[in-house]
Protein backbone atom coordinates (compact mmCIF):
# COMPACT_ATOMS: atom_id res chain seq x y z
CA UNK A 1 0.00 0.00 0.00
CA UNK A 2 1.20 3.50 -0.84
CA UNK A 3 0.44 6.65 1.18
CA UNK A 4 0.52 10.30 0.20
CA UNK A 5 0.39 13.25 2.61
CA UNK A 6 -0.49 16.69 1.26
CA UNK A 7 -0.73 20.03 3.08
CA UNK A 8 -4.12 21.68 3.37
CA UNK A 9 -4.88 25.31 4.17
CA UNK A 10 -8.40 26.50 3.58
CA UNK A 11 -8.56 30.06 2.29
CA UNK A 12 -11.76 31.73 3.43
CA UNK A 13 -12.98 35.29 3.37
CA UNK A 14 -14.27 37.32 6.30
CA UNK A 15 -17.88 36.43 5.51
CA UNK A 16 -17.19 32.77 4.69
CA UNK A 17 -17.52 30.09 7.31
CA UNK A 18 -16.78 26.47 7.95
CA UNK A 19 -18.82 25.45 4.91
CA UNK A 20 -16.30 27.18 2.63
CA UNK A 21 -13.40 25.36 4.28
CA UNK A 22 -15.30 22.07 4.01
CA UNK A 23 -15.97 22.74 0.33
CA UNK A 24 -12.26 23.26 -0.32
CA UNK A 25 -11.40 20.04 1.52
CA UNK A 26 -14.05 18.17 -0.48
CA UNK A 27 -12.54 19.54 -3.69
CA UNK A 28 -9.09 18.25 -2.68
CA UNK A 29 -10.53 14.83 -1.82
CA UNK A 30 -12.39 14.68 -5.16
CA UNK A 31 -9.26 15.67 -7.10
CA UNK A 32 -7.16 13.03 -5.37
CA UNK A 33 -9.89 10.41 -5.85
CA UNK A 34 -9.83 11.11 -9.60
CA UNK A 35 -6.10 10.29 -9.47
CA UNK A 36 -6.80 6.97 -7.74
CA UNK A 37 -6.15 8.01 -4.13
CA UNK A 38 -8.48 7.18 -1.24
CA UNK A 39 -8.96 9.62 1.65
CA UNK A 40 -7.70 8.28 4.99
CA UNK A 41 -7.52 11.11 7.53
CA UNK A 42 -6.77 14.74 8.22
CA UNK A 43 -4.31 15.70 10.96
CA UNK A 44 -2.26 18.56 12.34
CA UNK A 45 1.51 18.40 12.48
CA UNK A 46 3.05 20.60 15.16
CA UNK A 47 6.44 21.98 14.24
CA UNK A 48 8.97 24.64 15.19
CA UNK A 49 10.10 27.26 12.70
CA UNK A 50 13.67 28.35 13.38
CA UNK A 51 14.40 32.01 13.95
CA UNK A 52 16.80 34.04 11.87
CA UNK A 53 19.94 35.78 13.08
CA UNK A 54 19.69 38.73 10.70
CA UNK A 55 22.75 40.65 9.61
CA UNK A 56 24.96 41.30 12.63
CA UNK A 57 21.85 40.74 14.73
CA UNK A 58 19.87 43.45 12.94
CA UNK A 59 16.51 42.16 11.77
CA UNK A 60 16.80 38.97 13.81
CA UNK A 61 13.52 37.12 14.33
CA UNK A 62 12.79 34.59 17.05
CA UNK A 63 11.61 31.08 16.25
CA UNK A 64 7.99 30.09 16.79
CA UNK A 65 5.71 27.10 16.97
CA UNK A 66 3.38 26.39 14.05
CA UNK A 67 0.71 23.85 13.22
CA UNK A 68 0.30 22.54 9.68
CA UNK A 69 -2.84 20.71 8.51
CA UNK A 70 -2.20 17.67 6.32
CA UNK A 71 -4.50 15.25 4.52
CA UNK A 72 -3.54 11.58 4.20
CA UNK A 73 -4.47 9.43 1.20
CA UNK A 74 -3.73 5.81 0.31
CA UNK A 75 -3.59 3.83 -2.91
Amino acid sequence: MEYKVVPFNAVIGQKDGASQAASQLQSLIDTMKAEGWEYVDMANVDTYVEGTSGCLGIGAKPGYSASVAVVVFKK
